[in-house]
C-alpha cells in the first residue's frame, strides 16, 4: 500500500480552529446532516465539451458467469453502466465499445454499441442491455479501436471493464496501451478489473500504468458500479484549463515571450520551460504556475514544479522562487506555485529595473513515477503601485483570536474544477462531495482589512468491509490570494492530516489584508497584501478509493471572512459603505492600479523596529506622514523588503 505523507510534512495541530471544527463534525454526524446518504455521489457538474469518455466493456464468455451477488456478471455491469451515464455532465460526450460479444471465438470481436456524442442516457442503456458475452478477449484490438472512436482532440478517455486476462496473443494490451497513449497528454486509460486477480489483474493494472490512467479494484457488483462512477465522473469533472497557447524555451537563450495574462503549456519529466516576462520599475508582478497531471498516477514526494525569477544581462539574480512538490507517494493532484517581484522604495535593488527577466518551471520527476507530460496554466499579474500621495495602512501579520466556529444547517455547493470555475462562496456553512484523488475549488471575496479563515471537515465514512478497510489515505487543503500566490496558515491549523474514515478537520486563517505586508519578512502575511477573490482548495487522497464506501466523500467546509472591509489600502480607510459596496470594492482595487511609477507603495511607514529573527513584525510597523512623505526610524529602507523569498509548498490542494 501506498504511503501516506508522513508526519513531519503536516503543519502544528490547531488549538482553536481545528478542535472546533471536530466539535462541529460531531454534531453534524449526531445531527444526521452529514450521512453515508448525503455522500453517496459526486452531483453532476456543468459539461465540459473539451473532454471525452468512451467505456470499454469485456464481453467474453467469462462475463456470463455470477458474481456472487445473485446476478451474472454482465448484469452487476449493466447495473454499473446505468450508474454511470445518471452521473455525468448532461451532454458530455460518451459512447460504448464492447467485446466478445459478437460470436463464440474470434479475436476480431469487438463493436462499437454506442457512438461518442453528446450523451443520450437512454441509447446507452439500451445499448448496454443487449449485449450477450460469447465469446474471446482481444483487449489490446478494443483500444485501439476505442482510441480511434474517441474525437481528434481534447481530454479523452478510455475506461476500460474486464474480469479476465487477454487470450488474442499479439499485440500485448500493455504495448498495446502505451502505445495509444503516447506521452499521456490528450488520453488516459483507466481501467477497472470485476473480481479479477493474478495474472488478470497484473494486467489490468499494467494497463492503466502504460496508459497515464488508474487501476480500480471492484471485487463485488456493488464494487464495480462505485468505481466505474468514480472513474468516469474524474473524466468529466477534470480541471479546466484557460489561456493562450504558448509554449516555453527549452533553454534561457530560447524563451518564450509572456506579457499579463494567462496561457497554456506542458512540461515534461525533468524538463524546464523558460519564459521571458517584461517588467517595469514600479509594479509588483506576481508570476504563477498550475501544473495538472493525470489524477492518481503514480508520482513520488519530491515530484513537483519549481519557479524562479530572475534578472537577465551579464549577471544574473534571483528575484523570487517557490517549489510545490506532492509530499505523498499515493497518487498525483493538481499542484500549483506562485514567485513575486516587489520592487524596494529606493528603486534601487537589482530586481526593480525595468527590464527583461526570466521566469524558468522546472519539474522534478522520480525514477518511478509516472512520465505523462503535465498540461501548466501560467499566469502573470501586475500590481500597478499606489497613486502618488497615497499612504497605505501598517503592515499586520497578527491572526489574532479564532473567531468561533459557524453554525447552521450547511448548504450544498458544488466546487469548481480548478481557478477558472471555482464556486464563489460568502461567509457560512457548505457541503460538498469530493472523489478519490479530486481537488475541488472556491472563491471568496475577502475586503482591505478582512481576513478568510475556514475549516474543512470529513465526518465518520462508511469503510469497506474486510482487508481494505485498514487502508487510510489524506485530506488537505490550501488557500491562494490574488495573483494565486499561496497563502501561509496563520492559525496553527493543519492544512493536511491522514484520514481512515474518523473525523478530521483541515483548514486554514490568514491575517488581516494589509498593502504593505508585502514588504514583511513573514512567510505566512507576504502573500495577503491584495484584496479580491482568494481561492480554497480541498483535497481527498487517491486511496480512498481502497477505503470509502460511498461513492464520493462527504465534506462540510466553514467559511469565515471577519473584520470590516475597509474602503481601500490607505491608512485611515473609512469602512466601506453596506450601499454601493460592489462600487466601493471596485473603485478600491482601481486605486491599486494607478499611479504614475513615482509614488511607490513602500510609503507611509514612519517607524519600525526589527523583530528578533531578523525580520520585521507588521505590528511594529506605523503608518504616518501626509503626502507621502515617508520617515523611516531606526532601519534602513532595504528592510522592509521581502526578497529572495523561498517557499516549498505541500501540493496537492
Amino acid at each position: 500500500m501506498r504511503r501516506r505523507p508522513p508526519p513531519g510534512l503536516l503543519l502544528r495541530p490547531a488549538a482553536g480552529l481545528l478542535l472546533a471544527g471536530l466539535a462541529g463534525l460531531a454534531g453534524l454526524v449526531g445531527a444526521g446532516v452529514l450521512t453515508a446518504g448525503a455522500a453517496s455521489a459526486a452531483p453532476p457538474a456543468a459539461g465540459s465539451q473539451d473532454g471525452s469518455l468512451i467505456m470499454v466493456l469485456d464481453s467474453s464468455g467469462s462475463m456470463a458467469g455470477p458474481d456472487g451477488s445473485g446476478h451474472t456478471r454482465i448484469e452487476s455491469a449493466r447495473t454499473a453502466v446505468g450508474s454511470v451515464v445518471d452521473g455525468l455532465p448532461d451532454g458530455y460526450p460518451t459512447g460504448l465499445r464492447v467485446y466478445g460479444a459478437g460470436k463464440a471465438h474470434g479475436c476480431d470481436d469487438t463493436s462499437l454499441a454506442q457512438p461518442v456524442t453528446a450523451l443520450d442516457r437512454a441509447a446507452m442503456k439500451q445499448a448496454v442491455a443487449a449485449v450477450q458475452p460469447k465469446g474471446d478477449t482481444p483487449t489490446a484490438l478494443a483500444l485501439t479501436k476505442a482510441a480511434a472512436d474517441l474525437p481528434a482532440s481534447g481530454r479523452r478517455t478510455i475506461l476500460l471493464v474486464s474480469d479476465g486476462e487477454s487470450n488474442c496473443g499479439a499485440p500485448k494490451p500493455c504495448q498495446a496501451a502505451a502505445g495509444l497513449a503516447g506521452d499521456g497528454l490528450d488520453l488516459r486509460i483507466d481501467t477497472v478489473g470485476f473480481q479479477v486477480k493474478g495474472a488478470a489483474r497484473d494486467e489490468l493494472e499494467c494497463i492503466a500504468k502504460a496508459g497515464h490512467g488508474a487501476y480500480y479494484d471492484a471485487p463485488d457488483a456493488a464494487a464495480l458500479a462505485r468505481q466505474l462512477v468514480r472513474a468516469s465522473q474524474l473524466s468529466a469533472d477534470a480541471y479546466r484549463m484557460a489561456g493562450t497557447p504558448v509554449t516555453g524555451g527549452a533553454s534561457a537563450a530560447k524563451a518564450a515571450a509572456i506579457g499579463p495574462g494567462q496561457y497554456t503549456d506542458t512540461i515534461g519529466p525533468g524538463e524546464t520551460r523558460w519564459y521571458a516576462v517584461p517588467l517595469d520599475a514600479a509594479s509588483t508582478a506576481d508570476l504563477s504556475a498550475t501544473a495538472v497531471p493525470q489524477p492518481g498516477v503514480p508520482v513520488d514526494y519530491g515530484d513537483g514544479v519549481e519557479l524562479k525569477l530572475a534578472t537577465t544581462g551579464e549577471y544574473s539574480f534571483t528575484c523570487g522562487s517557490d517549489s510545490a512538490h506532492f509530499g505523498q507517494d499515493e497518487g498525483a493532484m493538481i499542484l500549483t506555485g506562485a514567485v513575486s517581484r516587489v520592487p524596494t522604495r529606493d528603486g534601487k535593488d537589482d530586481c526593480d529595473k525595468a527590464g527583461r527577466y526570466l521566469l524558468s518551471v522546472h519539474r522534478t520527476t522520480a525514477a518511478t513515477s509516472d512520465t505523462s507530460r503535465w498540461p501548466v496554466e501560467l499566469r502573470f499579474d501586475n500590481e500597478a503601485p499606489l497613486p502618488k500621495g497615497t499612504v497605505p495602512a501598517a503592515a499586520r501579520t497578527d491572526y489574532g483570536t479564532a473567531p468561533a466556529p459557524l453554525a447552521g444547517t450547511p448548504k450544498d455547493r458544488a466546487g469548481g474544477t480548478g481557478f477558472n470555475d471555482a464556486t464563489a462562496l460568502t461567509k457560512g456553512v457548505w457541503r460538498d462531495r469530493l472523489l478519490p484523488g479530486q481537488t475541488r475549488y472556491y472563491k471568496v471575496h475577502v475586503g482591505w482589512g478582512q481576513q478568510l479563515s475556514y475549516a474543512a471537515e470529513f465526518a465518520n465514512e462508511p469503510v469497506l468491509d474486510g482487508g481494505t478497510s485498514a487502508a487510510s489515505t489524506f485530506v488537505q487543503t490550501a488557500a491562494y490570494g490574488p495573483g494565486r500566490l499561496p497563502v501561509g496558515d496563520a492559525s496553527d491549523a493543519r492544512d493536511n492530516r491522514p484520514y481512515s474514515g474518523t473525523p478530521v478537520s483541515v483548514g486554514l486563517g490568514t491575517v488581516p489584508v494589509t498593502w504593505t505586508n508585502r514588504w514583511v519578512d513573514e512567510t505566512d502575511a507576504a502573500a495577503v497584501h491584495t484584496a479580491g477573490d482568494y481561492w480554497i482548495a480541498v483535497g481527498l487522497g487517491p486511496d480512498a478509493a481502497q477505503l470509502a464506501r460511498n461513492t464520493a466523500v462527504g465534506v462540510v467546509l466553514r467559511v469565515d471572512v471577519t473584520g470590516t472591509e475597509l474602503a481601500g489600502p490607505q491608512y485611515q480607510a473609512p469602512a466601506l459603505a453596506s450601499q454601493g459596496a460592489e462600487h466601493g470594492r471596485q473603485g478600491a482595487a482601481q486605486g491599486t492600479a494607478g499611479g504614475d511609477g513615482k509614488g511607490t507603495a513602500g510609503q507611509g511607514a514612519a517607524a519600525a523596529a526589527s523583530s528578533p529573527g531578523g525580520g520585521l513584525r507588521g505590528m511594529d510597523l506605523v503608518a504616518a506622514g501626509t503626502g507621502g512623505a515617508v520617515a523611516l526610524a531606526g532601519i534602513g529602507t532595504a528592510a522592509l523588503v521581502h526578497r529572495l523569498r523561498s517557499r516549498t509548498t505541500r501540493g496537492g490542494a
